[in-house]
């Protein structure tokens, strides 16, 4: 095995104990190993490096290029400290901006309708009766709570102290483990569902996983999103062939907003809890939480009406 083999696995071990998943990351840097290994090349040099990266190259493949080039730029980084050798390619050369889907504001209404069609979700057998429960309080506590999906999906029954009010989030992005508080009437809803768990699956076996399929099986997340479509075609949020829409994820957008925006209305600062709400949402820097708050009519009516009075008091 090649040194820039065996130093693409250390990287990599280092960076997945410092809570970095890696998914997309290993096959990328693996194929760039096999193009130096094919020029015979030791060491990483930045001609090679834009060579492998731009390799049919061309109109939105552009984009992943310059994404390609800033994974091989992060592990030259690495690869440099122990082979001065290695070329680090320079930032700017090809262009790469993550893509962010525009989030979608759901208004109080629709999310009450979401949760209603959840309670009327039709099942056949009774093995599948908890089945509109179990949506409807997975949808209501993604909208109250601001969990990442796979949050959600991974929390068990260990994982909620409702005498306290408070959800234990563990092994989220980057491995970090976070407590969210939960209101008092969200701490009702979970209770009723949670006691409809325990009767729906007595006497039978059931993972220990909160929100569950009606096999008892912790619920897959592409089941999740099928019955999350389903249930917006049947509401109006999306049309019966429309493959783009509002999204589960924008529930979490929608709490970061709502949030800011109660704080702009109780005249709380903002600026100065913005880091609460960072460490609320499970993110590392405050600039991940700025940018789910952009975007938001209401958010910048708050912002215009606070700095009005500012300028009315002025002297």
């Amino acid at each position: 095995m090649t040194t820039l083999r065996l130093a693409v696995q250390d990287y990599l071990v280092l960076r997945r104990s410092l809570g970095f998943k890696l998914t997309r990351v290993r096959p990328v840097l693996e194929d760039f190993v096999d193009f130096l290994t094919q020029h015979d090349a030791a060491y990483i040099t930045s001609p090679l490096a834009l060579a492998w990266a731009t390799q049919g190259a061309d109109g939105h493949a552009e984009s992943w290029a310059g994404q390609r080039l800033s994974i091989v730029r992060l592990f030259a980084r690495y690869q440099s400290a122990t082979d001065p050798r290695t070329q680090i390619p320079p930032a700017g050369v090809l262009p790469f901006r993550p893509q962010r889907a525009r989030p979608y504001l759901y208004s109080e209404h629709e999310i009450k309708q979401l949760l209603q069609a959840a309670v009327r979700l039709p099942y056949r057998y009774r093995r599948g009766a908890l089945r509109p429960w179990v949506f409807h309080c997975l949808f209501g506590l993604l909208s109250v709570t601001g969990l990442r999906l796979g949050e959600a999906r991974n929390l068990e029954l260990q994982d909620v102290d409702l005498p306290a009010g408070v959800l234990t989030i563990r092994g989220a992005k980057f491995g970090k483990t976070r407590l969210v508080p939960l209101h008092a009437s969200t701490c009702t809803v979970l209770t009723d569902y949670l006691a409809r768990r325990e009767r729906h699956w007595a006497g039978r076996a059931v993972s220990s996983y909160v929100f569950v399929s009606s096999w008892g099986n912790r619920l897959d997340s592409g089941d999740i999103h099928r019955t999350f479509y389903q249930l917006s075609r049947e509401i109006g949020l999306r049309g019966p062939g429309d493959r783009h829409g509002p999204r589960l994820h924008d529930l979490r957008h929608r709490f970061a907003t709502e949030t800011l925006v109660n704080w702009y209305r109780s005249q709380d600062d903002p600026e100065r809890r913005l880091p609460l709400l960072s460490a609320f949402l499970g993110h590392v820097h405050v600039a991940d939480t700025q940018w789910y708050l952009s975007g938001s009519p209401e958010l910048m009516r708050e912002a215009m009406a606070r700095l009005e009075r500012r300028w009315e008091v002025a002297p």
